[in-house]
């Protein structure tokens, strides 16, 4: 995974055999953070593992490009001021959240995975061309 707006890079194992790994998971708390208020919340891994089936259901190696993950009320809100799309209570500030792209697959084929998995909430977002996943009630959204 990399993030669109910090240019960083996280390609790591977070899980193995039945077991999460505690600095792989302290390191992707911090790489979805707020980037705007650099503020860290506890991803929940349910999220992960969401993002992860996903993924694998694509057969790709590229990785997810993150644009949104944790989000500060304070960020949430300002966001909200400028787009309809945004929910008042939006999972992003719990850390159950995830805007994602793919450059190698297009926003419907994700939104297939992602829906595949009944993990939580899949939104599609076609004409800003990503997807948003997250550990939710299993419901789908979005042309």
């Amino acid at each position: 995974m990399y993030s669109g707006r910090t240019g960083e890079r996280l390609d790591m194992i977070y899980w193995i055999d039945g077991d999460y790994i505690k600095d792989a998971v302290k390191e992707v708390h911090h790489f979805m953070r707020d980037w705007r208020t650099d503020q860290i919340k506890s991803i929940d891994l349910r999220t992960l593992d969401i993002m992860a089936a996903a993924h694998n259901l694509m057969d790709v190696n590229e990785p997810y490009m993150l644009l949104s993950g944790y989000r500060s009320p304070q960020t949430n809100a300002m966001l909200r001021s400028r787009s309809r799309g945004v929910a008042k209570n939006s999972l992003h500030m719990k850390g159950q959240a995830a805007d994602l792209r793919l450059s190698s697959r297009s926003v419907n084929q994700m939104y297939k995975a992602a829906v595949a998995c009944q993990g939580g909430g899949v939104g599609r977002y076609s004409r800003s061309d990503f997807v948003h996943m997250d550990c939710g009630p299993v419901r789908s959204w979005g042309g």
